[in-house]
């Protein structure tokens, strides 16, 4: 048995420790049961423009260090999927698109602009060992395809376009894959309940259904019916009600893989438990989050949200988790919006220091160590910590165990041969490897 530890004001980030039993300590009992859930996809992070520029903001021996923190399975937390935008977003320099304006008929389609992303994508793989497995998200349709002629503010997709813009993003998938990037997931569109000062959509129900539809016999004759289509991409509060508006389409049903959501309003942990009881046969999967409002750095709470929520997420039978962007500079941009935020690597660019903020190593008890493939081992029992279990690929279990409060706790494991006792002190983050 391995233990691998994160915990606050003790210098241990990712730290392998001894078994060691506190006899002052409380004890409270989980239970591994012979139930399982969901297989795991994998974790990650997003390839912004951001990302990408302030990687290259730095010297090289920098920007690898960076690239291993994440990717290398070993030396790293073992990042294996991400996300990209299609055209711009709030965290591109700028808003822009692959066409020139009003070009319905697509022909100046290109993605010359994307290329420092490609470049990340391109060396996060050799790093990973294998391909980066990508879902590609729009912020926005081209302005003029919209009711409010405008890629800010929401607005809506004209429906006369509808065919153009699914066009246009197959010849983004199929651009990506041309260059080495592997897209094999989508969302219909990012925050569509949302009309953002920035790259924005509005979609309802009923139009989400209706171009899930037409994204998918686009698809079907373009060669490209494995791109799995997730619907929603926005936060958990809404996210039952807008599955069962698309769902309830049998043909957008038919099309649609599963539901992408976010952590951003309240933790509404519940609403993707009923999203699964509902919808057991569709997929789940965790594709943005982060802390808002600039940098935050070495915030040990940012860490603890994190862990929460992956947890509560994994439980709740969620397949992956995808953080938002991977490296913001010291601002906690750039954003072209100004809407600034923190991520889990930070570089101070003129010093070309790296900052691993407290959620680099949280996620890391989790990505480092549940591989893509692995089952869900449902579990029961205390509600003073939080905890969650999985069997690798290789028969490995690895059981993670979180104690957010200002109190210690000795942890009885049942459910397997050996009864074990895991001291879980306050404020820590425990990965067992059995």
């Amino acid at each position: 048995m391995q233990i691998i530890r994160t915990r606050k004001g003790a210098n241990e980030w990712l730290k392998l420790v001894n078994q060691r039993v506190e006899a002052s300590f409380e004890h409270v009992r989980i239970n591994v049961t012979k139930n399982t859930g969901q297989t795991i996809l994998g974790f990650g992070g997003a390839f912004t423009e951001s990302s990408a520029y302030n990687l290259n903001r730095v010297n090289k021996d920098e920007r690898l260090k960076v690239i291993k923190a994440y990717f290398d399975p070993e030396e790293g937390i073992g990042y294996t999927i991400g996300r990209v935008s299609i055209h711009g977003c709030d965290f591109s320099l700028s808003s822009f698109l692959y066409i020139d304006d009003y070009d319905d008929s697509l022909s100046s389609f290109h993605i010359d602009r994307d290329q420092p992303i490609l470049a990340f994508i391109k060396d996060a793989s050799a790093i990973a060992g294998k391909p980066i497995e990508l879902l590609a998200s729009p912020w926005t349709p081209p302005f003029w395809m919209k009711d409010n002629n405008s890629p800010i503010r929401g607005g809506k997709l004209l429906q006369k376009y509808d065919q153009t813009w699914a066009d246009y993003i197959v010849k983004f998938i199929k651009s990506y894959q041309n260059a080495g990037g592997h897209v094999s997931m989508m969302t219909v569109q990012n925050e569509p309940a949302a009309a953002q000062r920035w790259d924005s959509c509005i979609y309802d129900g009923v139009d989400e259904a209706r171009l899930v539809k037409v994204l998918g016999k686009t698809f079907e004759l373009e060669g490209l019916s494995d791109i799995k289509i997730y619907i929603w991409d926005h936060n958990r509060d809404l996210m039952v009600q807008r599955a069962k508006e698309v769902y309830g389409d049998k043909e957008a049903y038919q099309y649609a893989y599963g539901t992408a959501f976010h952590w951003y309003e309240n933790e509404q942990f519940n609403e993707v438990k009923k999203h699964h009881e509902l919808f057991p046969e569709k997929h789940l999967l965790f594709t943005e989050g982060c802390q808002e409002g600039g940098p935050h750095f070495h915030e040990y709470a940012v860490g603890e949200r994190y862990g929460r929520n992956i947890i509560h997420d994994l439980k709740n039978f969620n397949e992956g988790f995808i953080d938002w962007n991977l490296v913001l500079d010291d601002t906690g941009g750039p954003n072209h919006v100004n809407n600034l935020c923190s991520s889990p690597i930070m570089l101070k660019i003129f010093a070309e220091e790296i900052i691993k903020n407290p959620s680099y190593y949280y996620i890391g008890q989790f990505s480092k160590y549940i591989k893509p493939g692995a089952v869900q081992l449902l579990t029961e029992g205390t509600n003073d910590i939080y905890y969650v279990a999985f069997k690798n690929p290789n028969d490995g279990i690895v059981l993670v165990l979180m104690n957010e409060t200002e109190k210690d706790y000795n942890v009885d494991v049942t459910g397997f041969i050996d009864h074990l006792t895991i001291s879980c002190h306050k404020h820590s983050i425990n990965t067992v490897i059995l």
